[in-house]
């Protein structure tokens, strides 16, 4: 197991300062992160809007992202799951890390 992790941690690619943003910011914002996950990923679309692309349930929808339910699970499960392991099994690619890295660095600088 712990040869995985350690793939998982290779794989990702995040620097030592960019893993202490990551959790600074979880830190700070965890206590309400039911809405705070959503606007995360709002803000992740507006950064990178192709990105609703790499979602199934975002391709082709026309309803609004705070109103969609798919998108609050999603980005709720997000919040409370083993990230690295999850979006590594999942395909997820370095590059798709940094919109995720740009969306702390607004919500962090916000507090």
């Amino acid at each position: 197991m712990e040869e995985k992790k350690k793939t998982v941690e290779k794989s990702v690619g995040f620097t030592e300062e960019q893993e202490a943003l990551v959790i600074k910011s979880w830190n700070a914002i965890k206590n309400n992160s039911g809405d705070l996950s959503l606007k995360f990923f709002k803000k992740i679309f507006e950064i990178a809007p192709a990105a609703k692309q790499l979602f199934s349930f975002l391709k082709d929808s026309n309803v609004p992202l705070d109103q969609n339910p798919k998108l609050k699970s999603h980005a709720m499960y997000v919040f409370t799951m083993k990230l690295g392991a999850t979006h590594f099994k999942s395909g997820v690619k370095d590059a798709h890390f940094e919109f995720t890295v740009t969306a702390n660095t607004y919500y962090n600088s916000r507090k």
